[in-house]
Order: C-alpha cells, then structure tokens, then sequence
C-alpha cells in the first residue's frame, strides 16, 4: 500500500493569507508598497519577453495575485496556483507561472501541467523565490527561539536552490531550459516592518507543520534584537535579502537547436574568449529601502 506523500503546506492557510493579501488596501499597488518584488519580477518577465521577439495569441498566467499580473501578457488568461491547474494540455502559446512555485508542495508537477497545456514550440517561464530569501530571517528566528524554548520549528518555508530549479524544467521536459538569478536587498527600519510586508505580500508562514499558537512576544523582541546586531544597514536599519529565480524552457520542436553531443566541441571556450578560464555569474545586486 502506497503512504500519502507529506503536505509541506497548508493550503487553507497559504489560501487565507493570500486572500488577506489581495484585500489589503494598496498592499501590492505600485512600488512604493510591499508588492515591490512582483513589481520587479513582472518587469524581468517583460524584458524577457521583448528579447524573445515574439507575438503570443494564447497565453496563460498562473498567479495569486492576478490583479498584478493579468496585464504582464495582452490578452493573457489568469489561473490560480491550485494542485491541478486549469489549464488545457496544447492551448497555450505562452504560460507564466508567477510567483507561486516556492509554495508548491509538487513544484516538478506544477511545470509539467504548464509544458502540457503548451502547444508546439510553446515558451515556459517562470519566476520564483530561491533559496537565498530571507536567509537572515531565518538566522535569527532559529536562534531566538532555541534561546526562547529550548527547541526549533518551522517559521520560513524552504525554498530551493537555482541548479535544483534549473532540473525542474528538464524533468518536466523543456526544451533548452535555463534558470537564472537575481538578488536584491532591501532595507527595513526593524524586524517588525519587515514581517508586515510579508503579511502584506501573503508571504507569511504557511508551512503544515507550525506551531499553530501564536508564539509568544519575548521570541519576536529576541529575534529583532539579534536581527539589528547581526544583519544591521546605516542609519540602525537592518537589511534583508530576496532571491528571485526566473526559469525557462520551450515545449520540444524540430526547428529547435539540439545540444552538442559532449566532447563533440572542436574549441576551448576559453580559447574563443581569450581568457585563461570562464567565471558564469548570472546574478544582480539590488538596493531597496521599503517599509
């Protein structure tokens, strides 16, 4: 007999603080407000595709906050981030999948249902917290509660690392996957300010295994503390960093470039560049003050 597979999200919970989102007055308008990262992913996605140079007829976008992303594709059909997505299998010229895989407790099931519901030569893209978010939140929530309790559990969702993203789309077979990063920081006057963007993007902790009390207030006054010590900006602000993961692959088509059959290639990259080796950085830095 088969064992269900482990939920690593609530998804009534996950549901409820995206609806609490999306009914927060000016939560995610513009941005000056807390939708500031949408509002840099969406304009990743438009840049990418510009460069792609190409007119789409069917797209679909698969969002929770459609009123951000229903105009990022003219025309485009919006569809919840639900477990089986409201998509039909070769209808789509286009899917974007925006800003939801992170909470996906199948993220590889996730892309396979877009690469079904794309037609020939379809693009995929996709954008995503990485691994990297909140990795000083996640520092200090740890150590204040162990100082606070004596234990650990589970306060930040774990999010997954670019190369381990990048094989999503292979598994969910794409064609000529790449996965790429971007990083930004942002500035926050306090802990608590920080924590209320989060509320205010449905960011906040969603995970099937939380302590479902509220914690008590020494464990947060704890955390800002070490937070303003360990993580700290100019001016007694604290930073915070956000990873942004931009996926894209295409359904399998014939015109399509084949990879090279390895140890085929006739010349050293490093040859063609003149350069005694080759360095792949495929990150950004950005600065944010934003509470």
């Amino acid at each position: 007999m088969t064992m269900p597979q482990p939920r690593l999200v609530d998804a009534v919970a996950l549901s409820r603080h995206r609806a609490r989102a999306r009914l927060a007055a000016g939560s995610m308008a513009g941005s000056s407000g807390a939708g500031f990262l949408h509002d840099t992913a969406l304009t990743e996605i438009k840049e990418r595709l510009r460069d792609v140079n190409r007119t789409f007829t069917s797209p679909a976008i698969v969002t929770a906050h459609p009123s951000i992303w229903a105009d990022a594709v003219p025309g485009a059909r919006c569809v919840a981030p639900s477990e089986t997505l409201d998509l039909a299998p070769g209808t789509h010229d286009l899917v974007i999948h925006a800003m939801a895989l992170h909470w996906a407790d199948d993220p590889v099931g996730q892309i396979v249902q877009c690469r079904r519901a794309l037609k020939s030569d379809g693009l995929f893209l996709g954008v995503a917290f990485g691994g990297e978010t909140l990795t000083e939140l996640r520092s200090v929530l740890a150590e204040a509660e162990i100082a606070e309790t004596g234990g650990l559990s589970p306060r930040v969702a774990p999010m997954a690392e670019v190369r381990q993203m990048g094989a999503l789309l292979q598994r969910a077979g794409l064609a000529l996957p790449v996965a790429d990063v971007l990083r930004q920081v942002a500035s926050y006057s306090d802990l608590f300010a920080l924590m209320r963007d989060l509320r205010d993007m449905g960011e906040t902790n969603a995970l099937a295994e939380r302590h479902r009390r509220p914690a008590r207030r020494g464990l947060f006054t704890r955390a800002a503390t070490l937070y303003a010590d360990s993580f700290p900006e100019s001016e007694g602000r604290i930073r915070a960093t956000f990873e942004l993961v931009f996926l894209t692959g295409w359904a399998p088509h014939d015109s399509q470039q084949k990879p090279l059959r390895p140890g085929s290639a006739s010349a050293r990259l490093a040859d063609a560049l003149n350069a005694t080796h080759v360095h792949d950085a495929n990150t950004e830095s950005l600065d944010r003050a934003d509470d």
